[in-house]
């Protein structure tokens, strides 16, 4: 059976990571606390965001973005949005 998590981003009980994502402190929270399925929707998220505002990760103040967006996305907070992005319905 696989391990499961209680998701910060969803409240309840859901399929938990398999490793930790990243190394060091953020890696073992997310790693806690984020559902494989949240974390999925972040990286698409964070690549639209990429993307759009023409991030470089080599630059630290990028990084430092994306890493205050991950948790408003984790915590259900307001993150930014992409520009003329329309999310698709099921259904």
């Amino acid at each position: 059976m696989s391990r499961m998590v209680n998701c910060s981003k969803y409240q309840k009980e859901l399929p938990a990571l398999e490793k930790q994502p990243i190394p060091g402190v953020h890696g073992e929270k997310i790693f806690a606390e984020v559902s494989a399925k949240a974390l999925l929707e972040w990286q698409a998220l964070q690549t639209m965001l990429i993307n759009e505002k023409h991030l470089s990760l080599i630059d630290p103040e990028a990084r430092k973005y994306l890493l205050d967006q991950m948790w408003r996305f984790f915590k259900n907070e307001a993150v930014d949005e992409v520009e003329g992005y329309t999310p698709a319905h099921d259904g």
